[in-house]
């Protein structure tokens, strides 16, 4: 009786280790989507540390500083629209015609798109360079769809963590690259700022670095990458066991075969497919993603992107403005050395910290906490103005303000790897991924077009009028924000975790 009652609890207890024993990433193909992802960052934000005096160089300003937020929210909001009118069209095409071929295409597109924007030298073909960067960025959300099918519920978190991470590595590069290599000639007269191409474009060289950067990751993915649509896989797998049976018509049995039944190839051939092949097979429609659970996560998502698009947009405008007008005053180079830092530090934080925190709190309630430090965030402008104009610099007051928004910032990218993984894992078995990684992409660039537009307009009206002190705009996304986490709230709660609890009930 003594061994017949172990006999179930160590069964039980091999149960409970295989439900909670974590699957390995697979790491190549991780790296070869994220070699594509790091595109995104670099070749979006490279620009921001200079942007600003670059559309003023062109003339467009006429000489009047207030106005440069009107034509840099247009530099802005023309990268996310293109990309969303086309993110839902790549992510259709890779549920058809598989997720590698349509990650292969940007970075080729984003390497010609960011050298003819670096050769630009008036305003609207700025804006055709930044279009086609928005347009072959448009399939960033298949890359999501081939790490949702490289994974399972127990290393999820930690793979969509790399997001995060392969941003705040893109975002620490894009920035370097833009306040270090922008205009050579004053930075390295006697160096490479000889250089007649560089004198006649100075904000050519950050361009093409981040362009040659986007191509290496193209040579990489198209070396290693493999083929995740489950569909294609399960042609390929039937083709290779034809190519077995054509080869030998019985399967040679081997030590570890079981003594009975070894099937023949005949039987391969008659044996009804399994559940997994069926869902493999089916191609899903475009209507299977237009479903409650998937539609409240991408509504979520397009919340999140505009509220800290609109952040991230008045942050290098406020900090770059004189600091009489209600800004900081500080130069390309030490917004670019700032975020940089900032990125490097928050890209060792995400890596750490991000798949712990979900696998222990819920993707749902990180997500929820993340978006509350966006008030903090906004809080953050008017004081740093008010401290500035005291001191008529920036004092340790206005440091510390900034680290307290940067603080806050780090926080942000946590709601993003939660809410990517609340996007996948609001699809059905055999749903269309591609599709609902493309529609929320698609709110996430839609409502990137709006912001930097909505946000650098609302900035410079409030300080030609001197609308609550210059500083309307912040209060306008605080109130903004308030609504976005009543919203939020709406989300289902998370699903219990895998473990103890779960098996034995």
């Amino acid at each position: 009786m003594s061994a017949d009652s172990e006999e179930p609890s160590d069964h039980g207890a091999q149960e409970i280790q295989d439900a909670t024993r974590q699957t390995p990433l697979p790491l190549l193909q991780l790296f070869s989507v994220s070699l594509i992802q790091i595109a995104e960052p670099i070749t979006a934000l490279c620009i921001y540390p200079f942007i600003n005096q670059f559309i003023r160089d062109t003339g467009i300003t006429g000489g009047d500083e207030r106005k440069t937020g009107y034509y840099g929210g247009i530099i802005e909001s023309t990268f996310f629209l293109s990309e969303s009118l086309t993110v839902v069209t790549w992510g259709f095409l890779s549920d058809r015609h598989g997720r590698r071929p349509i990650l292969l295409i940007a970075p080729i597109g984003l390497t010609i798109a960011m050298f003819i924007f670096g050769l630009s030298t008036t305003f609207w073909p700025l804006v055709v360079a930044r279009c086609l960067q928005g347009i072959f960025n448009g399939n960033i959300g298949v890359s999501r769809s081939v790490i949702a099918e490289v994974t399972d519920s127990t290393n999820r978190a930690d793979a969509f963590a790399i997001i995060p991470l392969v941003w705040s590595v893109g975002s620490t590069s894009a920035h370097l690259i833009g306040g270090l290599l922008s205009n050579p000639e004053k930075r390295w007269p006697d160096g490479i700022g000889r250089i007649r191409l560089l004198r006649e474009h100075p904000y050519f060289l950050p361009c093409a670095v981040a362009g040659s950067l986007s191509f290496l990751g193209f040579v990489i993915a198209f070396l290693f990458l493999k083929e995740t649509l489950p569909l294609l896989v399960a042609k390929e797998k039937h083709r290779q066991h034809l190519k077995t049976i054509a080869d030998g018509d019985v399967l040679t049995p081997t030590e570890q075969s079981p003594l009975l039944g070894v099937p023949t190839s005949r039987e391969y051939e008659t044996s009804p497919p399994t559940n997994s092949e069926n869902e493999a097979a089916t191609v899903p429609k475009l209507s299977d993603a237009f479903i409650r659970p998937i539609m409240l996560a991408v509504m979520c998502n397009g919340f999140l992107a505009f509220i800290d698009m609109c952040h991230f947009s008045l942050l290098p405008l406020m900090w770059s403005t004189s600091i009489p007008l209600g800004g900081l005053g500080l130069d390309p180079l030490r917004i670019g050395a700032t975020l940089g830092t900032f990125g490097f530090l928050n890209a060792v934080i995400q890596i750490n910290c991000m798949g712990p925190l979900l696998r222990r709190f819920g993707v749902v309630r990180v997500f929820r906490l993340s978006v509350r430090s966006l008030l903090l965030c906004f809080a953050m402008y008017p004081l740093m103005s008010h401290f500035a104009r005291d001191a008529g610099r920036v004092d340790a007051r206005v440091v510390l303000c900034m680290c307290v928004q940067l603080c806050c910032q780090t926080m942000i990218y946590f709601a993003y790897g939660a809410i990517q993984v609340i996007v996948v894992e609001s699809v059905p078995p055999g749903g269309p991924m591609g599709t609902a990684n493309g529609l929320a992409q698609m709110a996430s660039s839609g409502s990137r077009t709006i912001a930097p537009t909505l946000a650098t307009s609302l900035f410079a009206l409030s300080l030609q009028r001197n609308l609550a002190g210059g500083n309307l705009v912040y209060y306008i996304f605080l109130g903004l924000t308030l609504v976005g986490i009543y919203g939020t709230s709406f989300l289902p709660p998370d699903k219990p975790r895998r473990g103890v609890r779960e098996i034995q009930g």
